[in-house]
């Protein structure tokens, strides 16, 4: 199974969907594919036994699915990469775009460049290219994800520190 998560923004992700559905037409994703769409309103005439669409996902059941999915495509929320990370999965991701009205702005590309420098994910910065972002994963093996919480705890550490001093 493959898990999509559009995030839960208030502004539609059709982008992703749209391709994801086209991969999956065209034979290239053969698994099914669980799509949380959050607020993007969509409807396909694909079997639910090829893509199921769930609008909100509770957080244990949402985990429950990145534990049992072979692949999470995402959109570049720190959270659904973090949480999928930390799960070992391999992960195709694509920032949300201002110019779509996917977003206020454009930090999400920061966000994907970030972790795809590392070495954590697969970047997708045009949804045309998911064919060939899928067959990248398929030999992809990302790098063991190490949180910066220590580095963050001694920076506000000392921020605390320097304001009560």
């Amino acid at each position: 199974m493959i898990l999509v998560t559009l995030g839960t923004q208030d502004k539609p992700f059709k982008r992703l969907i749209l391709s994801v559905e086209k991969q999956i037409r065209e034979g290239k994703i053969k698994e099914k594919v669980i799509v949380q769409n959050g607020t993007t309103k969509y409807e396909t005439n694909l079997p639910k036994e090829k893509m199921e669409l769930i609008d909100f996902i509770p957080e244990g059941e949402f985990n429950k699915y990145i534990e049992e999915a072979s692949l999470i495509i995402t959109h570049a929320g720190v959270g659904s990469i973090i949480e999928s990370l930390n799960k070992n999965k391999k992960v195709i991701a694509v920032a949300r775009l201002k110019r779509y009205g996917e977003h206020v702005n454009d930090h999400q590309k920061q966000i994907v460049e970030n972790f795809a420098d590392k070495g954590y994910i697969i970047p997708l910065d045009n949804v045309d290219d998911l064919d060939k972002a899928l067959d990248e994963v398929e030999k992809f093996e990302p790098k063991k994800y190490k949180g910066n919480n220590a580095n963050f705890l001694k920076k506000l550490e000392n921020e605390l520190e320097d304001a009560l001093n």
